[in-house]
């Protein structure tokens, strides 16, 4: 597979943050490697690359957070996850990923305002229900195998349940581990990987330990509730890349529809 110099430098970088954000803060950044490969790349290849690259990225972070981390929130998310990943390998060659990731980036926009909106009312904010979370569930689930992009979804769940900063690290990552598992098992039975994806797969492989081993050092240095600030505040980046990245080829899809 014959990629560019500057394919690899930025998906070294989109590696390093992914990496970073994962571990040290319960991911949101990872949104955006996918988009930023698909400046060179089709998405769909970009997701074949990323996906070993990810799961070696949860196998680690799992292990580290192998005592910190909450079964019953990664249960009550994994039902509405498992049908939203049924679907997104259902529609995962012709779905429009951009559409995905415009109505993720709403969301998580949302989430965030929610966020403050509540801390300047001196309110806190309330739990979700149960069909909230399942609906929520399946869209991560749904994302997250089209896109890599179901992590703002469960970031409006888990930042609702009030864990300690190594158990929302914990959980976030054991559910993702999950998810990550069937999508490989999943996408190597759909025929994405091939000696070239994962050739560019383990060339990319030195900035993931690298961005991990960054994330646990931020990790533990930061105090709670500059954490939940951080998480929150890389949840609102995330939102705004996904919407600045889908706006314009939607926009530009409608223009050409007949009226």
């Amino acid at each position: 597979m014959d990629l560019s110099t500057s394919f690899y430098l930025v998906a070294g970088a989109a590696v390093l943050i992914t990496g970073l954000s994962k571990s040290g803060f319960g991911g949101g950044l990872g949104v955006m490697s996918v988009p930023l490969m698909s400046l060179y790349i089709p998405p769909q290849l970009a997701v074949a690359i990323l996906m070993p690259v990810l799961l070696a990225m949860d196998v680690i972070v799992v292990w580290k957070y192998r005592m910190l981390w909450n079964g019953r929130v990664v249960g009550m998310l994994l039902p509405g996850a498992a049908v939203g990943l049924i679907a997104g390998g259902i529609t995962f060659q012709w779905m429009s990923a951009d559409v995905i990731r415009f109505a993720i980036g709403v969301l998580a926009v949302l989430f965030v305002a929610q966020f403050a909106v509540s801390r300047w009312r001196a309110r806190p904010v309330t739990r979700s229900r149960p069909g909230t979370v399942f609906a929520l569930g399946a869209l991560s689930g749904f994302a997250s195998f089209v896109a890599h992009a179901g992590g703002p979804p469960v970031k409006g769940i888990l930042l609702r349940q009030d864990m300690e900063k190594s158990v929302f690290v914990g959980t976030n990552t054991m559910f993702f581990f999950v998810m990550n598992a069937v999508k490989t098992v999943a996408y190597g039975l759909m025929g994405q990987f091939t000696s070239d994806t994962l050739a560019v797969s383990l060339t990319l492989a030195p900035m993931l330990f690298l961005g991990i081993g960054l994330g646990l050092c931020l990790h533990h240095a930061i105090a709670p509730a500059v954490f939940t600030r951080l998480v929150y505040g890389f949840l609102l980046l995330a939102g705004i890349k996904l919407l600045f990245d889908s706006a314009g080829p939607i926009w530009r899809d409608l223009a050409v529809l007949p009226v």
